[in-house]
């Protein structure tokens, strides 16, 4: 199990970074455990559309490109109080001591096939992402950007897993200590 505390001498609450391909289970393992442990979701996707923290559109990828140096100054001062949940596919671009534990979910690849499939993704998107979460480079891009005793991967296949992903990251964070 992860360790507690990757550097937050002054938060009463933890942050905790979910991350992993689309379609892994992020925004809804975020919305359950935001009501769960009372921590504050914070959707990256969402953020960065609503209040225009992009570069453009990539009509290829058919998302925006987000900015990561306007994406962390519109974080910094929130990240700093604690008790932030935050829900992004990426994660090497945060700074280190922002994060007491980083979720990596990963889904079975057939199972995120048909997942992305019902979303409409299609083509290069479509595959880009199945390659993504079958070479693990979410995995692998957290254990390279953050300490590896906070870093805790979890199978994220069925409604069954989700639940137990919570009530798992709910007992971390109500047994989190500031160090």
């Amino acid at each position: 199990m992860a360790v507690a505390n990757g550097g937050a001498s002054r938060r009463s609450r933890p942050n905790v970074l979910v991350t992993g391909t689309p379609g892994t289970g992020k925004t809804t393992t975020c919305s359950l455990l935001s009501e769960a442990a009372g921590l504050r979701h914070v959707n990256i996707g969402d953020l960065v559309r609503e209040k225009s923290l992009h570069d453009g559109w990539d009509d290829d990828l058919e998302c925006h490109v987000i900015n990561e140096d306007l994406v962390c100054d519109e974080l910094e001062d929130m990240m700093e109080e604690g008790g932030i949940l935050v829900d992004y596919h990426g994660c090497d671009f945060f700074p280190e001591r922002w994060f007491d534990l980083v979720v990596v979910l990963q889904t079975d690849n057939s199972i995120l096939h048909d997942r992305l499939t019902s979303r409409g993704y299609t083509g290069s998107k479509l595959s880009n992402n199945i390659e993504c979460e079958i070479f693990q480079v979410l995995l692998e891009e957290a254990r390279e950007s953050y300490k590896e005793d906070i870093v805790m991967p979890l199978r994220s296949d069925n409604v069954e897993d989700i639940s137990r992903n919570v009530g798992t990251l709910t007992d971390w964070v109500n047994n989190w200590r500031p160090s």
